[in-house]
């Protein structure tokens, strides 16, 4: 698959900001949406190793499996909260994220979509390491290691309460302090609803960093 994103920083004060992000993700044998994300969240910086943020998602989700071809998408509102905790050691900066996301996902037969919601809670872990490999004035490369687990909790998720994990390892380049851009490759597990069966993805991603100087 292949997960291709723009993300936006828009700083308001030295410790608030606005990030928005759209996410496009699609498998490529055979070439078929996956899902569409639209996110945006407010974050406040509390003090040097605390960070905290809120904010709402959309997402369209076209189908799980690229023999499959529906002609509708399923929506799914989702609302998220996270502490961030961020620690320096020697030359490596680790992130701890804790998140929690309530999730309105709408039902759907295999013909059409119901006039009804499901809602059930998830929780995501995900330690991130960065590091710098390469610096020059205002150009710099970085790597980032990551690994992320989420549960889901729910009565219409009982046979899945673990939900998925996803390893990470991607190298970033700064043109300056405002573009940025991450090429990656992102292992994902993830049960299905049976409570039985998994996908197992090997994931693509590219990423535009932009961060807006208002100056």
């Amino acid at each position: 698959m292949t997960w291709i994103r723009y993300y936006n920083i828009f700083p308001i004060s030295e410790k608030w900001s606005l990030h928005s992000e759209i996410d496009n993700r699609s498998f490529i044998d055979p070439i078929h949406e996956n899902v569409f994300v639209f996110r945006t969240q407010g974050r406040y910086r509390a003090s040097q190793h605390v960070d905290i943020g809120g904010g709402f998602a959309y997402f369209s989700v076209n189908t799980q499996t690229p023999l499959s071809d529906p002609e509708f998408s399923i929506p799914e509102y989702r609302i998220q909260q996270d502490v961030t905790l961020i620690h320096d050691l020697a030359k490596i900066t680790f992130h701890n994220r804790f998140q929690l996301e309530e999730r309105f996902i709408q039902k759907a037969t295999k013909t059409e979509l119901l006039n009804d919601f499901s809602f059930s809670f998830r929780f995501r872990y995900r330690l991130q390491s960065t590091f710098t490999l390469w610096e020059k004035e205002k150009r710099n490369l970085k790597g980032t290691i990551s690994d992320e687990i989420l549960f889901n909790h729910g009565k219409d998720n009982k046979k899945n309460t673990f939900d998925q994990n996803r390893f990470y390892a991607a190298l970033r380049y700064h043109f300056n302090p405002n573009i940025g851009l991450e090429l990656g490759y992102l292992k994902n597990f993830q049960r299905r609803s049976s409570g039985v069966d998994f996908y197992d993805r090997n994931i693509i991603r590219f990423t535009v960093y932009h961060r807006i100087n208002r100056k």
